[in-house]
């Protein structure tokens, strides 16, 4: 094949073969496609776009161009191994109560997981704020601890899916990030490469996600369900609000923390609600019975029975006690986690206050993330040294009424200097109107689809779709 005229197919609006990506795949893992050539057609997808048939057999292609883990035969039943991605918020610590759960329900968890870039957190980052914790296992360690602890989380590997981290580096310098086949093809060829059964998928929407607009979020869920489904994996995708943090806590220890709260029974009710949602989902993928109850007895049958189990394993302990077996399993303390006391905190903590009265209308989720990161508790290029300890812990959110004085959010950080700085900050992502004339508010709709529950109300994430292969 001559990659020009591969290059000339797609400008020209044409559609690639599976023969022909994957030559394209093995070019850039083998170098025999020189970067200029790869940039080139990665611009012309970016304007062409791909059909579902494309983006299934780039993402497949992308996912055998590396080490594939087949973990079937690591089942002890019938239940199928469960893996959830989250396509990036702030706040965002879902998998590290999820995934926990689900295992306490007796469902193989196998998991990839990354770090944070720019506003957007890391499930790694944040487990590597406990002392000991290691995301670095072979493929050996990885298939012991899925056998006997049922819950595995491990950095992506150079080996898995080499093409996709190839290509998304060409894809950050060229202004292809965008492109909606190739982001799906990301995801979704490390999901299949690390030997998943079933996915859940968590597609974020609003100003703390990558997808901004419905439509967009919407979209991309669709195509990942599609390609998922192609190649033979069941596959459920959340389209999630994201304009204000999930949770109240916000950097990385601070998250644990509340990861912790959460599995214990407690925890804000919007992180508790959309664990119960993901962890729900994930059984009824994962859970043949369920998943024939589902099918066989309706929806809302299957969906009862699913958030049962889930609402039994935090009640009863199991879920946290899993999570505890899951940290000591991969070196961390467990200590720390039994007694989160332990765990460190920063050095200077700063109460902000709010300078008006008011019920708080907006609270811009980005602008949140941008603050922890500054303070040291997110990248701005990979690679860089992070402080586990800083962030924010929010004390008023979307929907909550405040007067004059009242805390609006605790500052975590490094010196007090930094502090202050992240506090100027925040208090511009907050906004306020004024207190309604009568006691209570009707609920109104807004544009960012996040629900105002009046002064008081209960705070709730909004699953905008659910889409199911």
């Amino acid at each position: 094949m001559n990659v020009v005229d591969l290059i000339t197919k797609k400008r020209d609006g044409g559609e690639h073969s599976a023969g022909e990506l994957k030559f394209l795949m093995e070019g850039i893992v083998e170098g025999t496609v020189p970067d200029y050539q790869i940039a080139s057609w990665a611009m012309a997808v970016y304007f062409r776009g791909m059909t579902p048939a494309e983006s299934t057999a780039l993402t497949l292609a992308m996912a055998a161009s590396g080490e594939t883990l087949d973990l079937r035969a690591l089942a002890q039943s019938e239940k199928l191994i469960v893996d959830k991605h989250s396509s990036g918020g702030v706040g965002d610590k879902t998998t590290l109560t999820v995934g926990p759960i689900a295992a306490a329900c007796g469902l193989p968890v196998g998991k990839m997981s990354g770090r944070g870039l720019s506003f957007s957190g890391g499930t790694i980052d944040k487990l590597e704020g406990i002392p000991g914790w290691s995301a670095n296992l072979s493929t050996a360690q990885f298939r012991r601890q899925l056998r006997e602890v049922g819950l595995v989380v491990a950095a992506q590997t150079a080996a898995l899916a080499p093409a996709d981290q190839l290509l998304y580096a060409l894809r950050d310098v060229t202004g292809t990030v965008p492109s909606l086949p190739l982001i799906a093809g990301s995801i979704m060829s490390k999901k299949l490469a690390a030997g998943a059964d079933a996915i859940v998928l968590d597609v974020k929407c609003g100003r703390g996600a990558f997808m901004e607009l419905l439509p967009e979020a919407r979209e991309l869920a669709e195509l990942m369900v599609s390609i998922g489904r192609g190649a033979g994996r069941r596959v459920t995708a959340l389209v999630t609000a994201m304009e204000q943090p999930l949770g109240r806590a916000v950097g990385n220890i601070l998250e644990v923390r509340e990861a912790i709260d959460t599995l214990q029974g407690g925890g804000p009710a919007d992180f508790q609600e959309l664990t119960q949602e993901v962890a729900t989902e994930m059984l009824l993928l994962g859970d043949p019975e369920l998943h024939k109850e589902h099918e066989a007895a309706g929806e809302e049958s299957g969906r009862s029975s699913a958030r049962s189990r889930v609402l039994e394993a935090i009640g009863s302990g199991a879920a946290f006690d899993k999570f505890v077996q899951f940290v000591a399993a991969q070196g961390g303390d467990a200590a720390a986690v039994a007694n989160p006391d332990l765990l460190d905190t920063a050095p200077a903590v700063l109460e902000l206050k709010s300078k008006r009265g008011g019920i708080v209308s907006r609270l811009d989720a980005r602008a949140v993330g941008l603050a922890a990161a500054a303070l040291g508790g997110g990248r701005q290029r990979k690679g860089d040294a992070i402080d586990h300890r800083v962030g924010v812990v929010l004390a008023s959110k979307v929907g909550e009424q405040v007067l004059a004085g009242d805390p609006l959010c605790t500052v975590h950080a490094a010196d007090a200097d930094a502090a202050r700085l992240a506090a100027d900050r925040i208090l511009d992502a907050y906004s306020f109107r004024d207190l309604p004339q009568e006691a209570a508010a009707e609920p109104e709709e807004r544009v960012s689809a996040e629900r105002d529950t009046g002064p008081g109300g209960p705070e709730r994430p909004i699953i905008l779709d659910r889409i199911t292969s």
